[in-house]
């Protein structure tokens, strides 16, 4: 699936390294605040794009729907702090979601590429970094 990744500025590593012990709690609400933007943008975008533009009528279920959401922030064996937004396995006709999206995002041979997770990422990048600087201005306030 998609990979985002961002490079934080220097004012925002000063602000972290105001935290003391608090920090992983903190950086964790500052990063569930920035995916929460991501999910909703491509969730909108999902559902813009099933069932859009196709030869036969739609045979959504609204299981691909339904299995986005966010994976709880973990620290990597390098330390570093993710968190992961995608699909829940597997739908109740045995096939993978991740799947699924990757067809409709990618397109096959006989079906039309419908991007959502990259024009999401584009759109909601900066709108992602604000609403993270935000939720780390108000951790910091609760200090």
């Amino acid at each position: 699936m998609a990979n985002m990744k961002f490079n934080m500025p220097e004012d925002f590593i000063k602000k972290i390294s105001s935290l003391g012990d608090k920090t992983d709690e903190i950086i964790a609400k500052v990063l569930e605040a920035g995916a929460e933007v991501v999910e909703s943008e491509v969730r909108n975008n999902l559902e813009t794009q099933i069932g859009n533009n196709t030869k036969q009528r739609s045979k959504s279920t609204g299981q691909l729907i339904s299995a986005l959401g966010t994976a709880s922030v973990r620290q990597d064996k390098k330390g570093v702090m993710n968190v992961k937004i995608g699909f829940s396995e597997n739908r109740r006709d045995g096939k993978k979601n991740a799947m699924i999206a990757t067809v409709l995002e990618y397109g096959k041979s006989n079906q039309k590429a419908r991007p959502f997770i990259k024009p999401a990422l584009r759109k909601s990048k900066d709108a992602c970094i604000n609403a993270m600087i935000r939720k780390l201005d108000e951790e910091i306030e609760r200090l």
